[in-house]
């Protein structure tokens, strides 16, 4: 399991169970490694000003992860983690290797819409 202060996904239920249940879904696939430890720590200082936003941390060798790597979106990445954004369950961006706060926030306010005073004060 990943050491972070994010929800984990564990399995392809609770996968399936987020996506259809939220509108808005990022979901970051990867390892305690150096290119993933920045996302995980954007993620969790972005969480709690993306309040309309579901963040979650899948760990890249777990057999949950397929439904990640499998994606089309993701076929061709070659470094971790592998960042997907989701909207009413669709892909809607993805991402490799690390991502800085503003890579992430141009990302998640252009596919979810953060209202005006969210994105003021992120």
């Amino acid at each position: 399991m990943l050491n972070t202060n994010l929800k984990h996904i564990l399995s392809d239920d609770e996968f399936h169970e987020l996506l259809a249940k939220n509108d808005n879904v990022m979901v970051c696939c990867g390892r305690m490694g150096p290119m993933c430890l920045p996302v995980y720590d954007v993620m969790e200082k972005l969480e709690p000003k993306y309040t309309h936003v579901q963040f979650r941390d899948m760990e890249f060798d777990a057999p949950v992860s397929h439904l990640i790597k499998n994606l089309p979106e993701c076929r061709s990445f070659t470094g971790l983690p592998f960042t997907v954004y989701f909207k009413k369950g669709k892909v809607v961006a993805a991402t490799s290797s690390i991502q800085n706060k503003k890579q992430v926030t141009e990302i998640l306010d252009r596919e979810f819409s953060a209202p005006e005073q969210l994105r003021e004060a992120v």
